[in-house]
This record gives structure tokens, C-alpha cells and sequence, in this order.
């Protein structure tokens, strides 16, 4: 095994609304033309692909590819809900590592429909089918709210009544987001909004959020072009930014028993993720300094703090009153804008959060730049499930 995975070339285009975006196959191939692009090669040196999408036939990563050349190489399609993108760069890595290829695509991308995340198979069991009644039972009074909204509100909720968590925090979380989001030019909401903005915005749960506290549908697309180190060398490409570690861990009992909408929602999956990734790495959370995690709800931003450590158990919301969460802070979280406002292709999401912090490693992140960056962690997840973190750092 290579102790060492270049990054080598990251693109991304602009995210949209579900509507006013192209066609996947257009979203994929433009952000495979960018990676190219950043790397300065051509399409001929991959050899292996790795794509990601949910909502798609199957063989669509093809379709995009072949919008970019018909070279024969191996194409795996990628599907593990949110956390999709994360998993074909994982699957990408690990080919380079593992010595199968020398120079690997990661591409996600994700033409999204309006409205909340709906299953379009209704003739067979449901992802999570046997586990289910953890859901059932513990939101039972919110029967007729989406799924995707009952898991991650009601894990939010659960840390309100456990640790006295308010709902201002996620508020404040959400306009964090919008304030990181006005200095990234990909991202799909630009707009500044105040805490108290969050707070009076439309209820979608009494108690526990409003519209804002959750991300919107989005289309877009990224990618990752990951080689080894000889490779980069061979062919003069940039071997600043290298992968780590990265694990991916998947629900363990723990995630259903005892039942608790914190566990249903992976916050096990994500802890034992970053644990797994910081032993690998033989660092500690309080080495973190800059991390792009999936705040699909604010709520989950807020229980992603304390799984990967950044902050104890129930101390998430003073973190946040402190300003630890954000520049001038102990860490900078989701300096893109994160998926709150710069939004949620599912495909797209982990390769976008792979661009972002590949830019603040360089030093390219204009803006939205991280002082004295040597290091960045990426959380993605997927219920369903799977968790996948990363650690870049400067090479």
C-alpha cells in the first residue's frame, strides 16, 4: 500500500436550483473539464472512474464521461446517498493506494428534483426498513413531516431536551453558513441572514426548526483527480495536497439500541469515523483548524461538532456562543457556505467539500482563506447509512 494519495486536480461548477441547472450530463462533464483543467492533463491519463450520483439510471456516470472521451477504462457507478461523492473519492484512493492504478477520478454530480428527498421505488422495502420504528416511536408527533426532517430535527431536538440546547444555536448556525457562503462565488445561496432572520422564518417544526435550519434541493457537480506521488512526479503535476487518512465506517448496533434519534441520525458512524482517521493520522480533533461537515440540517452540524470531537458531548452550543465555530475561532467550519447555503447535490456534495478544502490548502481559497492551513478534515454522511472522513494535508 502507498502511504501517500496526491490530489492533483479539483473542479466544481456554480450550484443551482433544481430547474434552472443543465443536464447531469452537461453538470458531470464541465466538472470533469475543471479537474483536468486544474491538473493539466488530459483525459487519456485516467485510468480508473469512480461516479457518483443518487437520483439516476444506471450508467450514468458513463454518460457524462463519455461527453469528455471514449478512452475504455473502468467506470464504477457510485450510489450511497448523501455521502456518495465521499465514497467514490474513497473508492478512488484506495485504488491509487492500493497500487491497482496510478492516477483515478473521483466525479459526482446530481440533477435533484424540487422539493423534500423522496424514495422513487414505493414496490419494496425502504432503505433502513428493519430499524424504522426507532423513527416511528420517537417522532411520533411529527408523523407528517418528511423523513429526512424527522431524523436530523429529531436528533437536534433530543440534544435540546438532554443538554438544555437551544434553538437559537441552530440559527446561529445557519447564519453562520450565510455569512461563510457571501464570499464563495459556486455557492447557491449568497444572501446574509441574521439569527433572528432564521429564527422568524417559516416553522416547520414547532420547537425545533424552521425553513432555514434545513438545505435546499440543489443541482451541480465536482471532482477529484487523485495519483500517486510518481505519478505527479512523471508528469509534472502539482503534489502539494495528499490524502492522509480517510476511513468509512457504516451503522453499527449502537446506531438502534438503545433507541435514540442522536444515534438514528449517525452520530456513532461519524464519531468512530474520526477516530478511526485521527489515529490514522496520529493527530487529535484539537490539531483541527479548518473542516467542511455535512450540515444537511443545522442540526446536524451541531451534533457533527462533538462527534468528531471539535467540542465535548453537550458542549456544542457553548462552542458556538463563543465563536469557536467560525473564523477568528478555535476551527473554521464550512468556510464554502457548507451545504446550508452553498447547497446539496447529493452526488456532488463530498467532492465539492474535497474542492474547498483542497483550495484552502493551497492558499487559494481567496476570500473565504483559512490562515496558516496545514491541515483539513472532511466529514460526509449518508444515512442508510455510511460516514466517510477525510484528512488532507499539505504534502
Amino acid at each position: 500500500m502507498s502511504d501517500k494519495v496526491i490530489v492533483a486536480g479539483v473542479g466544481m461548477i456554480p450550484f443551482s436550483k433544481p430547474g434552472a441547472s443543465p443536464t447531469y450530463t452537461e453538470m458531470g462533464a464541465e466538472a470533469l473539464r475543471r479537474a483536468l483543467k486544474d491538473a493539466g492533463i488530459g483525459y487519456d491519463k485516467i485510468q480508473m472512474a469512480f461516479t457518483g450520483y443518487v437520483f439516476g439510471d444506471s450508467t450514468s456516470g458513463q454518460t457524462a464521461l463519455y461527453e469528455v472521451g471514449l478512452t475504455g477504462i473502468p467506470v464504477v457507478n457510485v450510489n450511497n446517498n448523501c455521502s456518495t461523492g465521499s465514497t467514490a473519492l474513497y473508492l478512488a484512493r484506495a485504488a491509487v493506494a492500493s497500487g491497482q492504478v496510478e492516477c483515478a477520478l473521483a466525479l459526482g454530480f446530481e440533477q435533484m428534483q424540487a422539493g423534500a428527498l423522496r424514495s422513487h421505488w414505493d414496490d419494496r422495502p425502504r432503505p433502513r426498513a428493519r430499524f424504522l420504528h426507532v423513527l416511528e416511536t420517537l417522532t411520533a408527533d411529527a408523523a407528517d413531516i418528511p423523513q429526512a426532517l424527522r431524523g436530523f430535527g429529531g436528533a437536534g431536538r433530543e440534544h435540546m431536551q438532554r443538554y438544555g440546547t437551544s434553538m437559537q444555536a441552530f440559527a446561529a448556525i445557519r447564519a453562520k453558513a450565510s455569512r461563510h457562503a457571501a464570499n464563495n462565488p459556486l455557492a447557491l445561496f449568497k444572501n446574509v441572514v441574521t439569527t433572528e432572520d432564521v429564527m422568524n422564518d417559516k416553522v416547520i417544526w414547532p420547537g425545533v426548526m424552521t425553513r432555514l435550519m434545513a438545505c435546499p434541493p440543489t443541482c451541480g457537480g465536482a471532482a477529484a483527480i487523485v495519483c500517486s506521488e510518481a505519478f505527479a512526479k512523471k508528469h509534472g503535476l502539482r503534489t502539494d495536497v495528499a490524502i492522509l487518512a480517510q476511513s468509512m465506517t457504516t451503522d453499527a448496533v449502537v446506531s438502534f439500541d438503545p433507541p435514540s434519534m442522536i444515534s438514528f441520525a449517525g452520530f456513532h458512524m461519524a464519531q468512530a469515523a474520526a477516530n478511526q482517521v485521527y489515529e490514522q493520522a496520529g493527530i487529535g480533533p484539537e490539531d483541527i483548524r479548518v473542516v467542511e461537515l455535512h450540515d444537511c440540517f443545522a442540526h446536524n452540524e451541531l451534533l457533527t461538532y462533538e462527534a468528531l470531537g471539535l467540542c465535548p458531548i453537550g458542549g456544542a452550543e457553548r462552542f458556538i456562543l463563543d465563536g469557536d465555530n467560525t473564523y477568528g475561532g478555535q476551527v473554521v467550519t464550512n468556510p464554502s457556505g457548507g451545504l446550508l447555503s452553498k447547497g446539496h447535490p447529493l452526488g456532488a456534495t463530498g467532492l465539492a467539500q474535497c474542492y474547498e478544502l483542497t483550495h484552502q490548502l493551497r492558499g487559494t481559497a481567496d476570500k473565504r482563506q483559512v490562515d496558516g492551513v496545514q491541515i483539513a478534515l472532511q466529514h460526509n454522511l449518508g444515512l442508510g447509512g455510511a460516514c466517510v472522513v477525510t484528512l488532507f494535508g499539505k504534502n
